[in-house]
């Protein structure tokens, strides 16, 4: 059988594509395997440091293999967790780039909002449609949608089953840029190539930092931010940043210790 994801290296920056075309790359489980396994170990991968996510021209994906679910039961569905494996591709902490073509719909859609960010081609769409099959969103697109384009407008596409262009997806904040189609990949591999020159660990802290803000009052979203901000200094990295700023020449980075950019900047001294 076919391998249902392809991943290529340019440089630092791992370029990972769904590889089912002729199922307009529905999610099905041994797809869903396959990416999380991929994106864990690049995860690890010392040498990576942003990942770019795309589809087909046609289709970024369109959405959960609907065949493979059809005729379970709820009690096989709470027996499995369905769909639980989608939050270890979340949790990873490598920087992720959806670059979006096509349709990006149902578990298509939510696979995008599990990204840091989006750039989607002028052709793109976007919706969430489950409740046009008698369910709704299973992986996290009810809450991830609301925190990202605001409840009203998740309302509408939840509701309705809608779709939504690419001009209407960037103005609600749901993706960062549109560009011309044939562009999309280039732009994210380009983003995702600026992103892994920079240090390792301020840029996993920063990603952290900002997902905080989803989840943390404003005053102790700040004391995070704050904490995180002091613990980076003395770093490595923080140093040949500086002192490459000062001194008016480029930062030639490296990836600090672990140990030197805590995750946690709670978990004590």
């Amino acid at each position: 059988m076919a391998d249902l994801i392809d991943i290529t290296r340019e440089g630092r920056v791992a370029l990972v594509r769904l590889n089912r075309p002729a199922q307009l790359n529905a999610l099905n489980l041994a797809l869903a395997e396959e990416l999380v396994a991929a994106t864990e170990a690049l995860d690890r991968d010392r040498t990576i440091g942003a990942m770019v996510l795309t589809g087909s021209p046609k289709a970024f994906a369109a959405g959960a293999d609907i065949a493979e679910m059809a005729g379970k039961s709820a009690e096989e569905m709470v027996e499995a967790d369905f769909f639980a494996i989608w939050d270890r591709f979340a949790a990873c902490r490598i920087p992720k780039i959806a670059a979006v073509n096509g349709y990006a719909l149902g578990g298509g859609c939510e696979v995008v909002m599990m990204c840091d960010f989006a750039i989607a081609g002028e052709g793109a769409r976007f919706g969430q449609p489950e409740v046009k099959l008698g369910v709704i969103a299973g992986m996290g697109g009810t809450q991830r949608m609301t925190r990202l384009i605001g409840r009203s407008l998740a309302m509408d596409l939840h509701l309705t089953g809608r779709t939504m262009r690419a001009d209407e997806a960037l103005r609600a904040g749901l993706v960062a840029r549109v560009v011309p189609d044939e562009e999309v990949v280039p732009t994210a591999m380009a983003a995702a190539a600026e992103i892994a020159s920079y240090s390792r660990g301020a840029v996993r802290l920063a990603r952290e930092a900002v997902a905080k803000a989803e989840e943390l009052p404003l005053a102790e979203g700040i004391r995070y931010e704050r904490a995180v901000f002091h613990r980076l200094f003395g770093t490595p990295d923080q140093r040949e940043g500086m002192a490459a700023f000062v001194e008016k020449r480029p930062a030639r980075f490296h990836a600090p210790a672990d140990e030197a950019a805590p995750s946690d900047p709670e978990a004590g001294a």
